[in-house]
């Protein structure tokens, strides 16, 4: 069976009309489907997916001018052509005007019929190539820069390719340096708000009597320097995003009116009366547990939940070790090419300090220990001696980590018998934090959280690999 050449959906009111257009259009090699109107052409193009829609003007009901531009929004990318009786010549230029591909006059002359489907089913063709390749761009920067092969991180991006669609508010929580930002701007590119503003505002830049005005505006004389009326960041974002990092610096007062923004989707300007209501998305991002903030009466449990409807995690760089080299090289390409330097790579010395390297700054961190080390190389590749000091192993190391793994001696302190029961029972489970957290007894969360200490008393969280199921 030959492959259909595409699909034509015809409307026509004249049964005998409808039955002699299919059967030409069939014999020419088209897959074709048939409506006596435009409501029942409607009907028919989500499950059909035409191509091409070949519509008669004059029909009782939904006309062939109404089904044009009713089917712009049900299906893109089919083409339009319509068809007149000879003395309506005005009604088909108006179809043209209105964003039909071409018109026909009846009679209709087969050879014509066949040509005009030919060119009308070449630019249907050319529309969903099109589509497809803008949708595929939009997938492919909706990650941007975010660099990531650990099984941990590709789990986030594909919640933020799952969730980035909706208009669900979302709280992304992470160590600082961690990219909450990064994913905040990918979510909004992932999201039918691509093409609309994405507004940042960090909350604990402004005191708290200009972060209220930031937030909604304001109007003339509403406070000591208010000169004039000033738009807040929601307006700025109608349509869009608005991301708030570090969300949990938000005063109590200001809180009060985030929550009856989420609610009820209306807010006023400082100092005025005027309700106005905007289309926005918030995303929010925090360093700190807010369920502890809540805990603690700084932050309102209510507003909590508002934002906190879908949950992403950030895991941080120590626990997803793997992703380092990628990390360095991208970092790496970007500073040279910035500095005008061509520099190929890292000594085998240089790039194993950036894996033993704990890292409580982050992927930020290791992004400025890169640049360092870009800026500071005299070779064709960055060296040890040109990364920051802190990333040097102690007196007494050599490049890795001790391997001495017999137990602390009699007069150690319980914390170094904790230090060593956690740090061995991870490398025998091979890094997984569930695993040990069962042997020894205690939560993961507990286990994650001893692994932050010691990696900024020294490092010690490096000698930990990085487990598939964390």
């Amino acid at each position: 069976m030959n492959e259909s050449k595409g699909r034509i959906l015809i409307v026509d009111d004249e049964a005998n009309a409808r039955a002699a257009l299919s059967e030409i259009l069939r014999e020419e090699g088209y897959e074709t489907e048939t409506a006596a109107d435009g409501f029942k052409a409607l009907g028919k193009i989500g499950s059909f997916g035409p191509d091409l829609i070949l519509t008669d003007l004059k029909m009782p009901g939904l006309d062939g001018i109404g089904l044009l531009k009713e089917s712009r929004s049900a299906s893109p990318t089919s083409v339009v052509v319509v068809m007149t009786a000879f003395g309506t010549i005005d009604s088909a230029v108006e179809a043209i005007k209105a964003g039909a591909e071409n018109y026909l006059t009846k009679p209709l002359d087969p050879v014509t019929l066949v040509a005009v489907v030919e060119r009308a089913m070449e630019k249907s063709k050319l529309l969903e190539e099109t589509a497809l390749l803008r949708d595929r761009l939009r997938e492919r920067n909706a990650f941007g820069h975010i660099i990531g092969e650990h099984a941990s991180m590709k789990a986030l991006l594909d919640t933020v390719s799952q969730v980035g669609p909706s208009r669900s508010s979302v709280l992304i929580v992470g160590e600082s340096g961690t990219g909450k930002e990064l994913i905040a701007a990918a979510l909004h590119r992932a999201s039918p708000r691509a093409a609309q503003p994405f507004v940042r505002l960090n909350c604990a830049a402004l005191a708290e009597s200009l972060l209220e005005s930031e937030l909604f505006g304001h109007e003339r004389g509403a406070f000591t320097g208010a000169v004039g009326r000033r738009e807040g960041r929601f307006r700025q974002a109608d349509g869009g995003t608005l991301f708030l990092d570090e969300v949990s610096e938000i005063p109590l007062a200001t809180q009060v009116k985030l929550l009856r923004f989420l609610q009820e989707r209306e807010f006023e300007r400082v100092g005025g009366n005027e309700t106005l209501k905007v289309d926005v998305r918030i995303i929010a991002a925090t360093n700190v547990d807010l369920e502890e903030r809540v805990r603690r009466g700084l932050f309102r449990e209510d507003l909590f939940y508002r934002l906190n409807v879908i949950r992403l995690e950030i895991p941080s760089l120590r626990n997803r070790r793997t992703d380092i080299p990628l990390l360095a090289a991208f970092f790496l390409k970007r500073y040279s090419q910035e500095n005008g330097k061509s520099i190929s790579g890292f000594t085998e010395e240089a790039l194993q300090r950036l894996m033993n390297y704990a890292w409580p700054g982050n992927v930020r961190e290791l992004e400025h220990a890169i640049e360092r080390g870009v800026v500071l190389a005299r070779n064709d590749r960055v060296e040890a001696d040109n990364l920051p000091p802190a990333l040097a192993p102690a007196p007494g190391q050599r490049g890795h980590k001790p391997t001495d793994t017999r137990p602390p001696v009699p007069g150690s302190t319980i914390a170094d018998l904790e230090r060593h029961a956690i740090l061995e029972t991870l490398k025998a489970v091979s890094g997984s934090t569930s695993k040990a957290a069962r042997i020894l007894g205690i939560s993961p969360r507990k286990i994650q959280y001893k692994l932050h200490e010691y990696g900024h008393a020294g490092g010690a969280a490096s000698l930990v690999q990085p487990s598939d199921d964390e």
